[in-house]
C-alpha cells in the first residue's frame, strides 16, 4: 500500500509568494499521496477579534475558526485547481486512491462526533495530528512561517508557541514521523517525498 501523508500549511503562508510554490508542487506529486490540513490565517485572525470585541463563547468561536480553515481550503484550490476538496474520510479516501491531492474541510458534526473540545487550544495543528491518526498515515508535516530552532523536541515546539497547545495530546497518539518546517525549506520537503 502506498504511503499517505498529512501536510499543514500554515495559515500565515496566505501572506507569502511560497504558498503557491508549495501548493503547485503538492500537486504535481503522486506519491505519497497527500492530504493538505489548511491553517485559518487571516480568516481565523478575524474570529480572534471579533470574539474578544463581542465576548461569544468558545463554541462560536470554534465553530467560526472551522469555516475560516475551510475558506483558506477554497483559497489553495483556487490558487492550485488540480487539488480537490473533502470533507470526509469516505471522499478523501476515493480521491487518494484516484491519486489526486486532497484538502481536507473540515466539518463541525464530524469533530463533535470525535470529542474534539471547542477552545483556542485546539488549532490546525492539533486537528492534523488528529486527522493523521485517523487515516494512519506514514507522516505528518507542519509548515510554519516561523523559524524553527534545530533538534527541538516537540513539547519544546509547544512551550515556544510554535505548535498549539494541545498538540502533544493528539501527536503522541500517532505511529507518524512528525517534521516540523520553516515553509523556506521547500526543496527540502521535496527531497522527502522523492525517497
Amino acid at each position: 500500500m502506498s504511503q499517505i501523508w498529512v501536510v499543514k500549511l500554515g495559515g500565515s503562508l496566505a501572506k507569502s509568494p511560497s504558498l503557491k510554490t508549495w501548493l503547485d508542487r503538492i500537486a504535481q506529486h503522486k506519491q505519497p499521496r497527500i492530504v493538505i490540513v489548511p491553517g485559518g490565517g487571516g480568516f481565523a485572525d478575524q474570529v480572534r477579534i471579533a470574539q474578544k470585541q463581542w465576548g461569544f463563547q468558545d463554541q462560536y468561536a470554534h465553530q467560526m475558526a472551522l469555516l475560516a480553515m475551510r475558506q483558506m481550503a477554497l483559497l489553495f484550490q483556487g490558487i492550485q485547481p488540480k487539488l480537490a476538496l473533502a470533507s470526509s474520510f469516505l471522499k478523501i479516501n476515493t480521491l487518494l486512491d484516484a491519486e489526486k491531492p486532497v484538502v481536507w474541510m473540515p466539518e463541525l458534526e464530524m469533530l463533535n462526533k470525535a470529542g474534539i473540545p471547542a477552545s483556542w487550544d485546539i488549532t490546525s495543528d492539533s486537528l492534523a495530528a488528529w486527522l493523521a491518526e485517523q487515516l494512519s498515515v506514514t507522516d505528518l508535516v507542519l509548515v510554519k512561517s516561523a523559524l524553527i530552532p534545530n533538534y527541538c523536541s516537540i513539547e519544546e515546539l509547544m512551550q515556544m508557541g510554535i505548535v498549539d497547545k494541545a498538540f502533544t495530546q493528539y501527536a503522541n497518539k500517532l505511529n507518524s514521523q512528525i517534521k516540523v518546517i520553516n515553509h523556506e525549506y521547500i526543496d527540502t520537503f521535496s527531497s522527502w517525498l522523492v525517497k
